[in-house]
């Protein structure tokens, strides 16, 4: 394939769970009211849905925004020129061009996407990165996951793995499924966390050999007993009442995708509420752009997708000043035809008047948990549905996570209908 051939992947690809394996702890259950969701027969996504979850997953640190900002935008060259099109998951020829250990980095992101949709597959909401459990030099799992089953009870842990190694089979790929979660999710579950106890693990193998069709996709867990009982209603668990997450992990999860949405003033608000930073320089309003795609309303930080970024910070008149509006009337009247992360209105509402709650606490103590909703998971399923279309049948082209982030991508959205300002102390008008 020469870059004159190159063509960008389309197609919605299924690769079915080939192995599921269950593990024994002491005790068991932890948390015994917690009831696990059955596993996924199978996984669905496209381009713009992988994507996004490996850029997802790989801007779950503790670094600077702006250095995670750069990490996203590799994150979606990658997942787009290495994978195969067709329905059946595959690799360019590309990836044989690759040094090893581009490869397995290459490899490690696709693994950690898969997770995440998987994760949020499963019904799982908000995520952080599980450096927190163990020091650097001790094994442990990726990702911790808050919300669906686990709201209330606290949090489950999740191991990510991936390999596009010429001699992957189904075999070893349930050796590193089963050997990765004895080694590093077993000894953290029953153990605290900043977002309370870990009660689940699991463990996901994904991997594909160059030059082959197909994939193969393993999955380890915590062994559980059936429950004696039904489980209690939300509002008398752990974590406060509708499952409400964990501060913490909401906070780290929303820093991530604000980070993702090139929103890094708001990324800046978050670190000061958790004491990782000092007070952001810039306490000006911040503008958001209201548009409209596949039935949805979502939000937009203004400066990512301004043709014009204005010298002048936007503030309550922002379409009313003389210089904007032309600018503004020139972004409005043309359709939008670039990829972007944007944050679904109603969900990214909620968090920026949380956050700003946040930050006008005088004694700058957070609360446990936050008033947050969940929304739906768009682009990727564990069925293999058919992707949503407009009235022209021309596909719709996005994908939607249950914290309200979303990555646009395909036919053009629908013009622009309205901006909306967020002020740090006071939220959002």
């Amino acid at each position: 394939m020469t870059a004159a051939t190159l063509a960008v992947w389309s197609a919605q690809k299924i690769v079915p769970l080939t192995g599921h394996r269950h593990h024994k702890h002491a005790p068991n259950p932890v948390a015994p009211d917690f009831q696990a969701p059955a596993p996924a027969a199978s996984i669905s996504f496209g381009p713009t849905a992988l994507a996004a979850a490996m850029a997802r997953t790989a801007t779950l640190l503790n670094a600077p925004p702006v250095l995670l900002s750069r990490l996203k935008d590799s994150a979606l060259n990658d997942a787009e020129i290495l994978i195969a099109d067709g329905p059946v998951f595959g690799l360019t020829s590309y990836i044989a061009s690759l040094a090893d250990t581009e490869r397995t980095h290459f490899a490690a992101r696709v693994g950690a996407g898969i997770t995440d949709l998987y994760m949020n597959g499963l019904g799982y909401v908000w995520r952080d990165n599980a450096v927190c459990l163990a020091s650097t030099l001790n094994p442990h799992a990726d990702f911790l996951y808050a919300g669906g089953n686990a709201s209330g009870y606290g949090v489950v842990l999740a191991e990510a793995h991936g390999s596009f190694a010429g001699s992957v089979t189904d075999s070893k790929l349930a050796a590193q499924a089963r050997n990765k979660y004895l080694r590093q999710v077993r000894p953290f579950i029953a153990k605290p966390s900043p977002y309370g106890e870990v009660i689940h693990g699991y463990s996901v193998a994904f991997g594909s050999r160059p030059g082959t069709v197909g994939a193969f996709l393993r999955l380890s867990e915590t062994l559980r007993r059936k429950p004696r009982r039904s489980p209690p209603p939300p509002s008398q668990r752990l974590m406060g009442a509708g499952g409400r997450p964990p501060t913490q992990i909401a906070l780290a999860s929303y820093r991530s995708n604000f980070v993702l949405m090139d929103a890094l003033p708001v990324a800046d608000w978050i670190d000061w509420t958790r004491g990782l930073r000092e007070l952001p320089a810039d306490i000006e309003p911040l503008a958001f752009f209201r548009l409209e795609y596949a039935g949805r309303a979502f939000l937009a930080y203004a400066h990512s997708l301004s043709l014009f970024r204005p010298p002048f910070v936007l503030m309550d008149n922002v379409v009313d000043h003389p210089l904007w509006r032309h600018r503004w009337r020139r972004l409005a009247d043309q359709p939008l035809s670039i990829r972007w992360f944007v944050i679904e209105e109603k969900i990214g509402e909620r968090f920026l008047n949380a956050l700003s709650a946040l930050i006008r606490l005088e004694d700058r103590i957070l609360p446990e948990t936050l008033d947050l909703p969940s929304g739906d998971f768009v682009g990727s399923s564990a069925d293999g549905a058919a992707s949503i279309t407009r009235r022209d049948g021309v596909p719709y082209e996005y994908a939607l996570f249950r914290d309200g982030l979303a990555l646009l991508g395909g036919p053009s959205p629908r013009h622009i209908t309205g901006h909306r300002i967020w002020h740090p102390k006071h939220g959002l008008e």
